[in-house]
C-alpha cells in the first residue's frame, strides 16, 4: 500500500511541476510580447531623441 501511494503522490507531484512549468512559459511570452511592443512603440523625447520606456 505504501509504494503505491508513494508512486501515486510523485506522479501528482510531477503533474503539478509540469503545470507550474507550462504557466511559467506562458508568462515568459506575455512579457517578451510586452517588451517588444514597448520597443517598438516607444515615443520620441521632448528634446527629439529617443528615450527609454524603463526605468533600469
Amino acid at each position: 500500500m505504501v509504494p503505491l501511494l508513494l508512486v501515486l503522490l510523485l506522479a501528482l507531484l510531477l503533474f503539478g511541476v509540469g503545470f507550474a512549468v507550462k504557466i511559467l512559459w506562458w508568462v515568459a511570452i506575455l512579457v517578451l510580447v510586452v517588451w517588444v511592443v514597448g520597443f517598438v512603440a516607444r515615443g520620441t523625447h521632448p528634446s527629439g531623441g529617443r528615450h527609454r520606456w524603463y526605468r533600469w
